[in-house]
């Protein structure tokens, strides 16, 4: 594949059993082949996109002394603000040159994860803030829900199948800042070569030139959205419990070219997390004469904390 097909989740949420199956078999399709797809027909509507960007350029505005107050230790960067350079792709030492902040799971107080999960963090300065972020995420977590119901179709699963797993899943929001380049980087990018950690990533801000795939030949192409599309790829999370079917591709945020060092970049990915006592190993389904399994059992909470280490945010 040299393009990312594109798909819309209403033919799936469709009362049309051809339209429905149509959407399976293409997600599936792209999934198995590229490991990402561009969707059409999702749940976030252009006024709420509109009021998140206008939030998240305020606090990225921000003096950096009242940005840091933000910055939580002890955490691993899971809930609040991230400061530039903080963060390096696994295998690299230069950090990505990028800020970013984490909204994180919205749990009931009574909950068993209350106590798992960080607290999210309130900007003072911002009175909108908080509450732009929090519909997102969860128009997002819808979204995730319905692509994983097909996924889960495609995979011989049972429709629902994902559903107890994402449920107060360990899902992140994050709303990066790839700030103005003031002089030649030495080995840093935007964001280097890597592949996601989770189930599957939900991509705003993929409109223009800089994220980049690599397909099964080694080549880079261009990712690009059309203006009411997210980009959603697969995360190593469900790499691994299908046996590589689907693929969790690399990929990565290019530096723009020299005459464009000047200007500001915003995405905002929301990784789609399971609880993290779900069992991550390889489903049966999934393993053949020709596949044999691939990868050892493993929770997705100790995946996560093995990964966390080796980006250089949980020490």
């Amino acid at each position: 594949m040299n393009t990312i097909p594109s798909v819309n989740l209403t033919d799936f949420l469709s009362n049309d059993p051809i339209k429905k199956q149509k959407f399976i078999d293409e997600i599936g399709h792209a999934y198995e082949n590229i490991g990402f797809v561009a969707l059409k027909g999702h749940f976030l509507d252009t006024e709420l996109v509109d009021s998140l960007y206008s939030e998240i350029k305020n606090f990225f505005d921000l003096p950096t002394e009242i940005k840091e107050k933000y910055e939580i230790p002890g955490i691993g960067g899971q809930r609040g603000y991230v400061s530039f350079g903080k963060e390096s792709a696994k295998g690299k030492k230069e950090g990505d040159l990028k800020e970013f902040w984490h909204f994180g799971q919205y749990v009931d107080r009574n909950s068993k994860y209350a106590e798992e999960y960080p607290a999210n963090v309130s900007v003072k300065e911002l009175p909108k803030f908080d509450e732009v972020g929090k519909e997102t995420y969860k128009m997002l977590e819808k979204t995730a829900k319905y692509v994983l119901r097909s996924l889960a179709l495609h995979l011989g699963l049972e429709e629902t199948y994902f559903d107890n797993y994402i449920k107060n899943g360990n899902s992140i929001l994050r709303p990066i800042h790839y700030p103005p380049i003031k002089t030649e980087p030495k080995g840093a990018e935007r964001a280097a070569a890597h592949g996601d950690i989770n189930l599957i990533t939900l991509l705003m801000g993929a409109q223009g030139k800089g994220l980049q795939v690599q397909n099964h030949k080694g080549e880079w192409i261009d990712a690009i959205a059309e203006p009411d599309e997210l980009m959603i790829n697969v995360g190593d999370m469900l790499s691994r419990h299908s046996n590589n079917k689907l693929k969790s591709t690399i990929h990565r945020v290019t530096n723009p070219p020299k005459e464009m060092w000047g200007t500001s970049r915003y995405s905002i990915p929301f990784f789609m997390h399971p609880i993290s006592d779900m069992k991550l190993d390889v489903l049966e389904n999934c393993i053949d004469e020709n596949n044999p399994k691939q990868f050892d059992d493993i929770t997705s909470g100790a995946f996560l904390d093995e990964r966390l280490r080796e980006l250089g945010l949980k020490k």
